[in-house]
């Protein structure tokens, strides 16, 4: 499997190199050297962070076009439950599902199906799991974050795909085998707010090969759905299940499983914190932890068009509206469509290369210069921290003279003059 392809890119001519992005990046995986940002791709984890806070838009998503689906005859949509939370209260779930086939999908396969899917299948696996807790397999970003920083928690994940995954197995093989058609003539195209779902579609850690075709994004898509919202007189029928629709939301996942022994934790710096805990065994009566890389969950993605909380807040509404007891006779989803193929690895990042007396070197002389650093994590000298800077230096990408701090006390006599 190849980490090579990232969603999120970078757009030299419009950087100024201000270190927003620098402070804000979880992973460490951005630098500013010679005034322009750099993204050090095998630490990058698609999270769109850099995208949310760089000022200049020198960050963004690479994504499909809507006009990639004419490359197929049979053309599916997958709309992540959180689209439904991008129009008003005015618009039925339904006639969103009618205004995709206007954009010329012959059909639309909700994710919310694959989702209560997931929840009935998670909860089999709560009751005989060791595991605690078990993780929330949902979120690609996170379980990137968890190759990269926390490898030895992956094998608390639930060892099933995302809802994303599940439905378009689930979408490609009704079409083909039921609809007889071939499968070079079925497209599937996942309608996402998310740069990590397009990034886990090509570099599928849990599979050899997505089933999914194409991600659209929610802005590509967002014009054409308003502009054929009204083409149908009655809404197109759609799958009513307020479970798998609050998956959108942050702590929607955990309530259909209708457990109490659960944490559901958002936003990256948080969920830091909380892995932090598990890593270190101070969360040992939690069974499970619902973990959502965006504030407010799949609504707070960075390429959805609709006011987060105001989004959460239309899905929550959706959700009661559409709630059902015991979805399960409506899903029709095999379970052995559902679990991962391949056992997730860590992504192990050796900064120092693969020698291993050349890096205990290395290491030490780290050491010693980050004595001499002022311990700030300013940023000003293009690196998130002094400790990351001294790492830096050792590499040959900069000098001490990058320190602000330092270089002001240096010239400090010259200075005075």
């Amino acid at each position: 499997m190849s980490n090579s392809f990232h969603s999120v890119i970078f757009k030299e001519e419009l950087c100024i190199g201000c270190t927003h992005c620098i402070k804000k990046c979880p992973t460490e995986a951005i630098r500013v050297r010679e005034g322009k940002a750099k993204i050090i791709a095998s630490k990058c984890i698609d999270c769109g962070m850099c995208i949310r806070h760089c000022p200049e838009h020198a960050k963004e998503s690479v994504t499909d076009s809507l006009d990639c689906i004419q490359a197929y005859k049979y053309k599916i949509a997958l709309p992540a439950p959180s689209l439904y939370g991008q129009f008003g209260d005015m618009v039925d779930p339904g006639r969103v599902v009618s205004a995709l086939k206007s954009c010329g999908f012959d059909h639309v396969f909700e994710v919310s199906r694959a989702a209560d899917a997931v929840s009935e299948l998670t909860k089999e696996i709560l009751l005989i799991s060791k595991k605690r807790p078990l993780l929330s397999s949902s979120c690609p970003v996170i379980v990137t974050l968890l190759q990269v920083r926390f490898p030895s928690l992956l094998g608390n994940i639930i060892p099933l795909e995302s809802p994303m995954e599940i439905a378009a197995r689930t979408a490609k093989y009704e079409a083909i085998y039921e609809m007889n058609l071939d499968p070079s003539d079925v497209g599937v195209f996942f309608i996402s707010p998310c740069p990590a779902k397009v990034t886990d579609v090509k570099n599928s850690s849990r599979c050899a090969k997505s089933s999914v075709d194409g991600v659209i994004s929610f802005r590509e898509i967002h014009g054409a759905i308003l502009a054929n919202i009204d083409k149908y007189q009655e809404p197109q029928p759609f799958y009513m299940s307020g479970g798998g629709i609050g998956w959108a939301r942050a702590g929607g996942e955990t309530i259909s499983l209708g457990i109490d022994e659960y944490i559901c934790v958002d936003g990256v710096e948080n969920i830091i914190k909380i892995l932090d805990d598990i890593e270190n065994e101070r969360l040992p009566n939690i069974k499970f932890a619902e973990l959502l890389a965006c504030t407010n969950g799949c609504v707070g993605g960075v390429m959805t068009i609709e006011n987060p909380f105001i989004a959460r807040n239309r899905i929550r509404k959706l959700s009661e509206k559409y709630f059902v007891q015991d979805p399960s006779p409506n899903i029709k989803i095999k379970h052995q469509n559902m679990f991962i193929e391949n056992k997730i690895q860590p992504r192990i990042i050796k900064i120092f290369g693969d020698n291993l007396s050349e890096a205990i070197k290395k290491v030490e002389e780290a050491i010693q210069i980050k004595e001499n650093l002022p311990m700030l994590d300013c940023g000003a000298c293009g690196s998130p921290s002094c400790q990351v800077m001294a790492e830096d230096i050792v590499l040959g990408e900069t000098t001490l003279d990058d320190c602000m701090v330092l270089f002001k006390k240096k010239f400090a006599h010259l200075i005075e003059k």
